[in-house]
């Protein structure tokens, strides 16, 4: 027979479904960023921008109806761990959404640069490994799977390694000449926001462990977004 729910439990299904649904919009404005990078979009790079506060505003939310809940109701064990969670995940996503937002600003400055002076084929490949890492990780919180956030956690050193070969590569394009420093500088921020998306999403999954076992794990030390600086020597793109 099925436990009657009362207002405290179903207020605690209510948060972590509003969690969900701010990890799909996130999703959604990650993967609009990287469309508007490579068909070099600036209308749907734009958008994606003026879509940030949608997210902020609903790390804000879930924020105050954690803090409400744990004020309230003084919870304890696997309920004040969730709840922990919950906020936890919820400035993880927010940050996702600050890098899909600076993708998106690069590539508004990069289509006006005129087309790619290679074809895009390491950014896509780490973005779709960052984009599977994080869809992976919420897949986890959902089902409570411990399984699936330890691969999040694994496959980390893959973006890794494809961050570290991807900046060299770009670095190396930049020595030659000036007419590729401005396109290299900024598909290098790409692939560094790239990195950190996937570093957030490992976040979430060590969150996810720490919420099933109480145990937690030293967080992955991040820096904040960082403001696009037009590359030197180069065009001023406005």
């Amino acid at each position: 027979m099925n436990r009657i729910l009362n207002a405290y439990d179903r207020a605690l299904l209510d948060l972590q479904q509003n969690i969900l649904r701010m990890g799909e919009y996130v999703a959604d404005q990650l993967d609009q960023a990287l469309q508007a990078l490579k068909d070099q979009d600036r209308e749907l790079a734009r958008r994606v921008v003026e879509g940030d506060d949608v997210a902020d505003d609903l790390a804000h939310d879930v924020e105050m109806s954690s803090l409400d809940l744990i004020s309230l109701q003084q919870p304890i064990g696997d309920d004040l761990r969730t709840l922990a969670t919950v906020m936890r995940v919820s400035r993880e996503l927010e940050r996702i959404g600050d890098y899909a937002v600076n993708i998106a600003e690069v590539a508004g400055r990069l289509a006006k640069l005129g087309p790619y002076f290679k074809p895009l084929v390491d950014i896509p490949h780490m973005s779709n490994l960052a984009r599977a890492m994080l869809r992976r990780s919420l897949q986890a919180l959902v089902e409570r799977n411990l399984e699936i956030a330890r691969e999040v956690v694994a496959a980390d050193d893959a973006v890794d390694r494809l961050f570290e070969a991807l900046y060299d590569e770009l670095v190396a394009y930049m020595k030659r000449g000036p007419e590729y420093v401005d396109q290299a500088s900024y598909l290098a921020l790409v692939a560094r926001y790239l990195e950190r998306i996937a570093d957030h999403a490992v976040n979430v999954a060590e969150m996810v462990v720490y919420r099933e076992t109480g145990r937690r794990r030293a967080f992955k030390e991040i820096q904040g977004p960082q403001k696009i600086i037009p590359p030197p020597g180069g065009a001023s793109n406005g």
